[in-house]
């Protein structure tokens, strides 16, 4: 016990416990008014749309995000156990858990669910990596919509919900997880070699896609394909004729066809300038089974947001049901905004109800006076041995918007942090 105390008292001295582990931080002031602010601004486009809160436990089974699942790797989940030995973790990701919950509760249910959510998901990334490994998110699930006008609908929200946190130039990247599923099923690789060329793709190291294409014995057309993956960004018709010349594949086929329905239907939301159609495109979770996009702005290398279809997943847990969901990064976001300058100044504000303590009961009776009227009011004894001026730096570093100071029963000395001017006001 004694050496025990000994080290407590070494690592406060030391100040190691005023620190956060790697992968995560303290957000407070006004970063953390931003964020709320932010979070809150998302979720009123996606309650505007039809979408209803749901809440799910931050830590679950294992097995619900297990690689079946199509969910991170399992070295990249914070484990722990419960004390029946059950494998704990802490979520890496939203949407099992949601879709989790939509087997149980709504089995029965066969039209439209529409399901929103804030929460914090944890992947360990390993701190050497510079990510965050707790992130928050604003996200959106629809089930029960197999339709391109849905996909079309969580897409628009998405820049919809991007437009509303005052970020203007962006884009939104559209691809289909079916395109790359369908030429590698065609081309025969194995699932080595399939893993390997996602790996090339993803990093855009196009190059190692050709060499790694050159081994193997995939007709050359589809090769053609694979190393045009890059280029086939622009024109939509041109290069979906391009892909079909080269492959009568049923499921790259369909998803050209689904491509350019969506395509179709988002020029009627007025979005097309933030749309790019990119049949290089692929996902993360191997659960996404058709279109898939991602949103990006300068200034912010990883995604805004995230998203896609995944009409499989809902069924391994009881309930065969088409699904597709959307996420906001708020990290990221806030990142991008604030590197573009595109939060508005502002400041924490507030009144500071400073009375001495033979004041007490009149100072308790304004300040629920003015909390009805909906003002914030901290509370705050003046103490004998503090002169006014005090108060006036400390509101100004609480970024307060004013002093009322009590020093009567019938009147107030009011200090406006700003502007620096005091008046009186009778009460």
């Amino acid at each position: 016990m004694k050496q025990e105390m000994s080290y407590f008292q070494n690592s406060t001295e030391g100040q190691e416990l005023l620190h956060t582990p790697g992968g995560v931080r303290d957000t407070y002031g006004i970063e953390c008014a931003r964020k709320l602010r932010l979070e809150k601004d998302v979720h009123s486009v996606m309650k505007s749309y039809g979408f209803r809160d749901i809440e799910t436990p931050t830590f679950e089974y294992f097995e619900i995000f297990s690689k079946e699942r199509g969910t991170v790797r399992s070295k990249e989940m914070f484990k722990f156990f419960d004390r029946g030995n059950n494998t704990l973790v802490l979520r890496p990701d939203v949407t099992p858990s949601i879709a989790r919950c939509v087997a149980k509760y709504q089995k029965e249910e066969e039209m439209q669910i529409r399901l929103c959510y804030t929460g914090n998901t944890f992947v360990n990334t390993g701190k050497y990596k510079g990510k965050l490994q707790e992130v928050t998110q604003v996200g959106a699930e629809l089930y029960n919509d197999a339709t391109s006008d849905a996909d079309a609908e969580m897409i628009a929200m998405t820049v919809e919900c991007l437009l509303k946190s005052g970020l203007k130039e962006f884009q939104l990247e559209i691809g289909h997880a079916d395109i790359f599923r369908g030429l590698t099923e065609e081309a025969g690789f194995q699932e080595y070699e399939t893993e390997e060329l996602r790996r090339l793709i993803v990093s855009k190291n196009f190059f190692g896609v050709e060499e790694l294409l050159n081994n193997t014995a995939a007709p050359d057309s589809l090769k053609e394909i694979f190393v045009k993956l890059p280029e086939l960004l622009d024109n939509l018709e041109a290069c979906t004729a391009f892909v079909k010349e080269r492959t009568g594949n049923v499921k790259v086929l369909n998803a050209l066809d689904r491509l350019v329905k969506v395509d179709e239907i988002l020029k009627i939301y007025g979005f097309s300038d933030y749309i790019t159609i990119d049949f290089s495109m692929l996902s993360q979770y191997s659960y996404y089974t058709g279109v898939i996009f991602r949103a990006y702005t300068y200034g912010s290398g990883e995604a805004l947001a995230t998203g896609g279809r995944y009409d499989g997943l809902v069924g391994q847990f009881g309930k065969d049901a088409a699904a597709i969901g959307l996420a906001i990064v708020v990290d990221q976001l806030m990142l991008a905004l604030s590197r573009q300058n595109l939060f508005e100044e502002c400041t924490l504000g507030g009144t500071i109800l400073l009375y001495p303590q033979d004041l007490r009961r009149r100072a308790v009776e304004l300040a629920g006076e003015y909390r009805k009227q909906g003002q914030s009011v901290q509370m705050l004894r003046k103490s004998s041995r503090k002169p006014f001026g005090e108060y006036k730096e400390y509101a100004k570093r609480m970024q307060a918007d004013t002093i009322f100071y009590l020093e009567k029963e019938d009147e107030l000395l009011i200090f406006d942090t700003a502007s620096g001017k005091e008046q009186r006001k009778p009460l």
